[in-house]
């Protein structure tokens, strides 16, 4: 390359550059060119979505389909695809006809002189219950549940999918008929598909009929399900009483079986029960009052279930899983029926239950929900101790006064037992210092089986027997713990004032603390009860005026002279949370027996006692108790020296 081709090649390049400074937009034109570019991708983003809003409000809209429709659009899915391929026919003609506004939820009440109960049409079933003519222990209105128990009926169609009723929404109907309060909840799907919930409820009662009709779904529920209906109820226990452990003690699960028996889940930890053999009746209990569940037919394998809960409103929480076999009407209506009782446990108002009904196996006894003890115990409370406090309390006297009666009907009725025990003590007392005059002849433990043997004969020859004085006793005991089972049970106590005691159904405390102490509280809670304080004072007088009447001058066990008078101390941790009627019934049978004793050592003369044992020995003796008694312990003995001479001859060899 020359010179002159060097210089142009300069020249050009010199004249692009400065052609190009030159000619460069300024830095406002660049920044009104970036303005138009955003400008421009602004609105085309405007367009694009305006076109995909366009697009979808072209495309048709999804329902949202209810867990009613899902349950009915699937059952009816074999009908639809049955019909036809024909583009008319769609699903909206097998849709609910119904306005899609899900109309909110309403209460309904019905109610008596007794009862009144609210119902939600959430599931068209019960939301509470009070009892008017009762209160809580601090004096609000008394609901056995309230906006805390909940009853669903559970369906499966053929595709396997559940409804559960308590997800739906009813429509009430309401109506009285025959003085009878009516009332219908009915979720309707279509004019020819629905549930209805019946509930009737009779004037002055406390039980509530509950039919289920389920109408037109025989081809969409599943085969399972039209052989058994699935209900889940479950329902939080209040606390009713002021006595939190003791109405705990009482607050349980109960059921009736099928066969006739009676059970009950723990009262004091969770548990769980299995029923293969199916129930009558499933209760849901308190101290004094129960929501009971009761099948016209039976509930097949119910599941139970209950919670202690830690909560100052409620004591536990309890559920039952029950089936039922729906009876099936010439319409094809699958059809199950129930009563509810809903109230308290009075003894004859359950007992009424079952008049004019013969047959034992359909006989309700609803009563076995008042525990009044095991058999022997619960047969003396139902045909003796029930009749006689009841004809007492018609007279209207105060409660205190009932139980001042019962207490000494009572004791009159056994005095002739304890008449008998105390002669059999007076006459071991007056032989005391004969027994004392055998100790001395046979002293030491060596001598034991001499002494003893001396000393039944003695008893023989006078016609003693020692055992007379406890047979008596024995046989009041089945009264006394009767009467343990029965006074708890009592709701006519509850609430009724007597002197200090403002509730004869719960303790009588005079003294109460906040503060947790330790091994004390977990006995005797944070109170101590007056009347428990004057049983308990009572029982330690009456044991050691028994020990030194009953003192025959015998040796006795080691430490049993302390353990007597230890126990009147233990019943005191024990039953200082026990209603104050027990525990003044108890105080009341003490110092009675005290003034029988006393009365019957002022009126028998013990001399005349003596004279008339110094004349029985005289007497041929015939071989009775004693005399057994007495050749059994001789053969004892000498099976006992016999021994002891085998082992001499063992060691000498």
């Amino acid at each position: 390359m020359d010179k002159n081709t060097g210089i142009g090649l300069v020249l050009i390049v010199a004249i692009v550059m400065g052609f190009t400074f030159l000619t460069r937009p300024s830095q406002e034109e660049i920044e009104r060119e970036n303005r138009k570019k955003d400008s421009i991708s602004n609105v085309q983003k405007n367009q694009v979505a305006e076109d995909i809003a366009t697009a979808d409000a072209l495309q048709p809209a999804k329902e949202e389909q209810s867990p009613v429709t899902d349950f009915f659009t699937a059952g009816n899915s074999v009908k639809k695809d049955s019909i036809t391929n024909n583009p008319t026919d769609s699903l909206s003609s097998l849709q609910p006809q119904i306005s899609s506004d899900q109309p909110k939820e309403q209460i309904i009440s019905l109610e008596n002189e007794k009862i009144k109960i609210n119902f939600t049409t959430k599931g068209g079933q019960m939301l509470s219950a009070q009892l008017k003519e009762y209160k809580k222990f601090n004096g609000d209105s008394l609901y056995l549940f309230n906006a805390d128990a909940n009853l669903s009926l559970q369906l499966v169609n053929k595709q396997g999918i559940a409804l559960n009723s308590d997800k739906a929404i009813f429509t009430p109907i309401k109506n009285s008929a025959d003085d009878n309060q009516t009332l219908v909840m009915r979720m309707n799907y279509t004019d020819t598909e629905y549930i209805d919930f019946i509930y009737s409820l009779a004037p002055d009662s406390y039980m509530i009929k509950f039919d289920i009709a389920v109408v037109g779904m025989q081809n969409i529920l599943s085969v399972d399900c039209l052989e058994k209906f699935k209900l889940n109820w479950t329902q939080k226990l209040h606390r009713q009483e002021k006595s939190e452990k003791n109405e705990q003690r009482y607050t349980r699960i109960h059921y009736k079986g099928t066969d006739g028996s009676f059970e009950e889940l723990s009262e004091s930890s969770n548990d769980n029960k299995e029923v293969p053999t199916g129930a009558r009746w499933v209760a849901f209990k308190n101290q004094f009052f129960a929501t009971t569940l009761i099948a016209d037919n039976e509930f097949t394998s119910p599941s139970l279930h209950s919670k202690v809960l830690q909560s100052p409103d409620y004591l536990k929480e309890v559920e039952a899983t029950l089936y039922f076999k729906p009876v099936v009407d010439n319409t094809g209506t699958l059809k199950g029926g129930f009563r509810y009782f809903i109230g308290p446990l009075d003894y004859y108002m359950l007992k009424g239950y079952d008049d004019g009904q013969k047959d034992v196996l359909q006989q309700l006894d609803l009563d076995k929900l008042i525990p009044l003890g095991w058999t022997l115990f619960r047969i003396i409370n139902q045909y003796f101790i029930i009749p006689l406090f009841n004809l007492l309390a018609s007279t209207g006297m105060q409660m205190g006064l009932v139980i001042l009666l019962l207490t000494l009907i009572v004791k009159l009725i056994i005095s002739p037992l304890t008449y008998k025990s105390f002669m059999s003590s007076a006459k071991m007392r007056v032989l005391k210092p004969q027994v004392d005059e055998l100790n001395e002849k046979y002293p030491g433990q060596e001598k034991a089986m001499e002494r003893q043997k001396a000393v039944m004969a003695l008893y023989s020859q006078a016609g003693v027997n020692p055992m007379s004085g406890c047979i008596p006793m024995l046989l009041q005991m089945p009264i006394l713990l009767a009467l343990f089972s029965f006074f708890p049970s009592l709701i006519e106590l509850r609430q009724q004032s007597f002197l200090w005691a403002d509730d004869l159904s719960t303790y009588d405390a005079i003294i109460e603390w906040n503060t947790n102490i330790p091994y004390i509280s977990s006995w005797l809670g944070n109170h101590i009860s007056l009347f428990c304080i004057l049983m308990t004072v009572t029982n330690i007088v009456y044991t050691k005026f028994n020990m030194d009447a009953t003192n025959t001058g015998q040796q006795q066990m080691p430490g049993m002279k302390w353990m007597m008078m230890l126990m009147p101390i233990v019943f005191f941790f024990v039953l200082n949370n026990y209603p104050s009627g027990l525990t003044y019934y108890y105080f009341l049978s003490t110092l009675m027996t005290i003034l029988i004793t006393l009365a019957c050592r002022y009126f028998i003369d013990e001399e005349k006692v003596l004279a008339k044992l110094e004349e029985n020995k005289k007497k041929p003796k015939k071989k009775g108790f004693m005399s057994r008694l007495q050749e059994q312990a001789e053969q004892a003995q000498r099976v006992q020296q016999q021994q002891g001479k085998g082992q001499n001859k063992k060691k000498k060899k």
